[in-house]
């Protein structure tokens, strides 16, 4: 057995707030409690950590990541400072350098990522400056530059999508870029792994104990969602994965027939998609988009859906009919409506309760009005939630108000309604779509644009935290809370000031003393600086670590 004690600090536990110490052997929290008590249990303690101070809180739970293509963002040089095309050229031509020192023989792909579309290099000028090393350079708006040498290699070069030879530019569209992130693991052996590792790692430094993957076939593969899984349960000094897969079922054999070659799947749900997004105008909207033509003549102008209600209901009952969860991306307002009509037809077919004892979960839903949130709570569905995006395209100058209109914009993530309610949510962030940082979609929560939405940081810690096992059916293990007997999931954080903090603006404020019986979290006000993260510890093993 191995113990370590943890004390002269704060611990955010429900089970006791005013802990000043915690002891956890073998896994296990076994005791938290007083710093006079604790003196005496140091010597059994095989690890004694002076917390000086510092917070422990349960680990955070990101509940909608995708592993490798975070990763390979994580292992792309970033363009984005790149002022004109000869910066973006010299920045290539010192990355390949770099890179031809560690990769003499030339196997690894160069993956560049940010570059301003407008300042695009062209085919022939990243050739020579990469000197024909296989290179990836992403642009912001989706698409990608693919070299020649990158393009014979998976043979791109023969497919019309890539306008490469001597008088193209090289360049691919955003869904065929994306197939071939998805491919570059078979193009560079080591990548897979480099880049997962990586992107679990970048987790664990900012207290995530575990990531819900959301494979899906557009950006990685069956054996690829195996190889992840394997890795994590190999290495317990990375996160913790639960592993989702966005495939359409319509019969349960299918749903069997994955379970039985994907046996670790939580659920047969992610980015299993109704509808597109705001940014592509591909959300399914009952109104048409403000910023696009409408009217006699024009095309539809209101998004539109990728699945109907029946094809929804299918898969809801073909996955509950292999114990597994289903569930499905929804943006739009129309695209929630499909899905509420979806739950009733499945609950037609199978009942109520198991239906509800399915488990179900839905990602995104910005938008959930009365009539939805009824619908959702009566079939039990839970909610992932990404809270970034709101902090990021939100506000009256955001895209959402862009795209939507100031007064429709405004009634996106009803955070306050969903909670109040009781529906189940747990925060994400759809890395690496936004980044992975706890804090920020905590804040975000606390923080929404609509003072009547707005979350107290409990409770958003919490949607960010014990939110993600419960989504994932793990919450009866104690996962997400530090009380005796529950596995030791937990983060050290260093924050200058610890408070108990309501949402601004709603009616009442907590008394920021521990007298007040709630357990401390940081202070997240607007210009407070954010916690820095000293160890994050995964069933006891510390999968990060700067404490001094």
């Amino acid at each position: 057995m191995t113990s370590t004690l943890y004390h002269n600090g704060v611990v955010h536990s429900s089970a006791d707030p005013f802990a000043e110490a915690i002891l956890v052997d073998d896994g296990v929290v076994t005791w938290l409690g007083a710093q006079d008590t604790a003196t005496g249990l140091a010597a059994r303690a095989d690890e004694v950590v002076d917390l000086g101070g510092a917070l422990v809180t349960p680990g955070f739970v990101d509940a909608h990541v995708h592993v490798l293509a975070t990763g390979l963002a994580l292992e792309s040089v970033d363009a984005a400072a790149a002022a004109d095309p000869a910066a973006v050229l010299g920045l290539l031509a010192d990355a390949a350098r770099a890179l031809e020192a560690a990769d003499p023989a030339g196997t690894r792909v160069l993956l560049v990522a940010g570059v301003d579309p407008a300042l695009r290099p062209a085919l022939a000028d990243l050739d020579a400056a990469t000197g024909g090393r296989p290179t990836l350079a992403a642009t912001t708006d989706g698409g990608a530059v693919v070299s020649t040498s990158l393009a014979a290699r998976c043979g791109l070069d023969r497919d019309p999508a890539w306008t490469g030879g001597p008088d193209g530019d090289g360049v691919v569209d955003r869904a065929t870029h994306e197939r071939l992130r998805a491919y570059l693991p078979a193009l560079d052996p080591g990548l897979r792994e480099r880049a997962t590792t990586a992107a679990l790692r970048h987790a664990a430094a900012r207290g995530v104990v575990s990531v819900h993957e959301m494979s899906t076939p557009a950006l990685d593969t069956r054996a690829g969602l195996a190889d992840l899984v394997r890795l994590t349960t190999a290495d317990p000094t990375l996160p913790h994965v639960v592993a989702y897969r966005a495939e359409l079922c319509t019969t349960p054999e299918q749903a069997a027939a994955l379970r039985a070659e994907l046996p670790f799947l939580t659920g047969i749900a992610g980015d299993l998609a109704v509808d597109g997004t705001l940014a592509d105008r591909t959300a399914a909207l009952r109104s048409p988009y403000a910023d696009l033509p409408h009217g006699p003549g024009s095309t539809d102008a209101s998004g539109a859906l990728a699945l109907t209600a029946e094809q929804i209901a299918a898969h809801l009952l073909a996955s509950q009919s292999a114990g597994l969860q289903g569930g499905f991306h929804v943006l739009g307002d129309r695209a929630m409506d499909e899905l509420t009509r979806a739950l009733d037809l499945a609950s037609e077919a199978s009942g109520t309760g198991p239906l509800r004892a399915g488990h179900h979960r839905v990602e995104g839903a910005l938008f959930v009005d009365a009539a939805a949130l009824a619908t959702l709570l009566l079939h039990g569905i839970a909610l992932s939630i990404q809270p970034a995006y709101d902090s990021t395209w939100g506000g009256p100058d955001g895209m959402y108000a862009a795209r939507l209109g100031g007064p429709r914009a405004a009634n996106l993530s009803p955070f306050a309604d969903l909670a109040g309610a009781g529906v189940p949510l747990a925060f994400g962030s759809d890395s690496p779509t936004t980044p992975l940082d706890p804090w920020q979609a905590v804040r975000a929560a606390v923080g929404h644009a609509d003072p009547t939405q707005r979350i107290s940081a409990r409770s958003a810690f919490r949607a960010h935290s014990r939110g993600g096992w419960r989504l994932a059916g793990l919450d009866h293990t104690g996962a997400g809370e530090l009380r005796v007997g529950a596995p030791a999931h937990l983060a050290v954080w260093r924050a200058e000031h610890l408070t108990v903090q309501a949402a601004p603006g709603r009616l009442s404020q907590w008394n920021p003393e521990a007298a007040a019986g709630q357990p401390l979290l940081p202070d997240l006000a607007d210009d407070a600086p954010a916690p820095r993260c000293l160890r994050t510890v995964r069933d006891g093993v510390v999968t990060f670590d700067e404490l001094d």
